[in-house]
């Protein structure tokens, strides 16, 4: 290690925040409703989306932390924090839950499917 290289910048420089992974939204046939891109998750992220849901639920926190990462292909923001609410009533509690396992990166499934078309 170089000695002008502190550890925190050789961390920091190792990892690129603006790769992102693609997820396809899709609907019982099959078709593509819509495909969302997300950024590697920072603790500051984590620690915005906390703030933004006002409380410490996991639920209100993961799917605050959804509409705060997702981004369209442009790279614009897919939902608005108030966005938050709607998605928890109105959309099926297994589709939240896998975008936002996708989004922890924790769909592995989806993650294998990714690599396999690549």
């Amino acid at each position: 290690m170089p000695a002008n290289n502190r550890t925190v910048d050789l961390l920091v420089e190792a990892f690129d925040l603006n790769q992102r992974r693609k997820f396809e939204l899709k609907n019982a046939a099959g078709d593509v409703i819509v495909e969302l891109y997300f950024k590697p998750i920072t603790r500051a992220d984590r620690k915005k989306a906390q703030s933004l849901a006002g409380t410490d639920e996991a639920l209100d926190i993961s799917t605050q932390m959804l509409c705060q990462m997702a981004e369209l292909e442009d790279g614009t923001k897919a939902f608005a924090s108030a966005d938050a609410a709607k998605l928890q009533r109105q959309l099926p509690e297994n589709v939240l839950n896998e975008i936002e396992l996708f989004l922890f990166g924790l769909n592995q499934e989806a993650d294998l499917e990714e690599a396999k078309n690549e």
